[in-house]
């Protein structure tokens, strides 16, 4: 493994909004361990994310004012929103900053893009702006950040999933590809409570001083990593629901939406839906605890383990806008099916 450390600015959505900007240390793994435990800890403890592009994304493509008029290298190369550009005239491109310092040099710049699983070669001019700087007409980014919630760790191997969907980019929609990841403790501030139209949300702090542990997946079913030395993994295991095994009736989920403290509460799973990715289960809280305190589910509880009969089921993933003491869930077995990829 081989450490980098990169000063980044970071804007994320993952259930809270806010801005980190910070000097971090960084490792990246590539292991990835198979995941078929029959036992594992449904946790519900909140964490810190924070995640860097493998090269930079594109989220918009703007004009250059320059003494000239008005220019669009980015758009004339062939750029498009989404794309992930990796590599400039043959150097791997690591962050927002590092590309921009690439372009100075003017002339032809070579980009190597990643487009929906295709590798391209684009040539694109920058131009001299009116700010004195070579500029490409291209909004990018390259990391994110934000707190939500473990699903499940698994003792035997330190894995731990959580979120029980990925983490998308604010402006595209789209996954973020994943080049750098870890995890930071993180204690629940505060919640704004949701309402019809209005989703609510946890505000959290995080822990800057350590990572916690590192990600090596961000899916459509959830983020993947290894945990190390956390308190609240400190807990018994409990057997996973098998296919079948899950039915319509009361659940409960744990969530942590104060301070340090996990607690369970009482759901409802109103439908099991033949849906893909990580909408598989219809819930509902009726809970007044959490009602009162809450308004249902908010962003932040995503990733909080789904309980029933003395099985882990599920993670909740989603709220219904209009009705925030609705929302969904995935089934745990098609998290760990991502967990081993």
């Amino acid at each position: 493994m081989t450490g980098r450390s990169r000063q980044r600015g970071s804007r994320f959505f993952l259930s809270g909004l806010l801005c980190l900007t910070s000097l971090l240390g960084m490792q990246r793994s590539a292991w990835a361990a198979p995941l078929e435990a029959e036992r594992l800890v449904p946790v519900g403890h909140t964490i810190g994310i924070k995640l860097f592009a493998e090269g930079v994304v594109v989220i918009g493509l703007a004009e250059v004012e320059t003494g000239a008029g008005v220019s669009t290298p980015g758009m004339d190369c062939g750029l498009r929103v989404g794309d992930v550009i990796e590599e400039a005239n043959g150097r791997s491109v690591e962050s927002s900053e590092q590309f921009a310092a690439l372009l100075q040099c003017g002339g032809r710049v070579e980009l190597g893009v990643s487009r929906d699983g295709q590798e391209l070669t684009l040539a694109a001019e920058p131009v001299l702006g009116d700010d004195g700087t070579y500029r490409l007409g291209a909004w990018i980014r390259d990391s994110m950040a934000g707190i939500g919630t473990v699903t499940f760790y698994d003792p035997a191997t330190g894995t731990f999933g959580a979120l029980g969907h990925g983490i998308t980019d604010t402006d595209t929609g789209l996954l973020m590809p994943m080049g750098d990841g870890a995890v930071m403790d993180a204690t629940v501030k505060a919640v704004k409570p949701g309402s019809a139209g209005e989703p609510g949300e946890l505000r959290g702090s995080f822990d800057l001083t350590r990572d916690a542990g590192e990600l090596y997946a961000n899916t459509e079913r959830g983020v993947f990593g290894v945990l190390e030395n956390c308190g609240f993994t400190e807990s018994d295991t409990v057997p996973v629901a098998k296919q079948g095994e899950v039915h319509t009736g009361p659940a409960v989920i744990r969530a942590n939406v104060s301070g340090d403290g996990v607690e369970e509460y009482a759901i409802a799973i109103s439908r099991i839906l033949d849906a893909a990715e990580n909408q598989n289960l219809l819930i509902e809280v009726t809970d007044p605890r959490l009602l009162r305190q809450t308004g249902g589910i908010v962003q932040g509880m995503s990733g909080s383990p789904i309980l029933q009969d003395g099985r882990l089921v599920g993670a909740v993933t989603h709220v219904m806008v209009n009705d925030p003491a609705r929302g969904y869930g995935i089934l745990i077995e098609n998290m760990l099916a991502e967990a081993g990829r």
